[in-house]
């Protein structure tokens, strides 16, 4: 299952709302898994508000889980997609 990595920022909605981020990284949990997913939630302090390490069994789930995230309107997301040693080496298989 593709693994992706999002880095979260809230916006301003997001920031004056932040009594209730728990409760809504456990919304966000649930909309996961309803699309077949999992997901791990991390606050942090920087560059970002969160980091969140998710599983889809696709990208079609990955981009309909974040748009519905990102049409809440409390973050704005940074994802990439993450490769284990295995992916590589099989990507690497291919590009010769």
């Amino acid at each position: 299952m593709p693994k992706y990595i999002s880095l979260i920022g809230w916006t301003e909605q997001g920031i004056k709302g932040f009594q209730s981020t728990v409760a809504r990284a456990e919304a966000a949990q649930a909309a996961a898994t309803a699309l077949g997913g999992s997901m791990e939630i991390y606050w942090t302090v920087g560059s970002y508000d969160m980091v969140a390490i998710s599983d889809f069994p696709d990208q079609d789930a990955a981009t309909a889980f974040l748009l519905q995230v990102g049409s809440l309107g409390n973050v704005r997301t940074t994802t990439l997609v993450a490769h284990t040693a295995e992916d590589m080496a099989r990507i690497i298989a291919k590009a010769g």
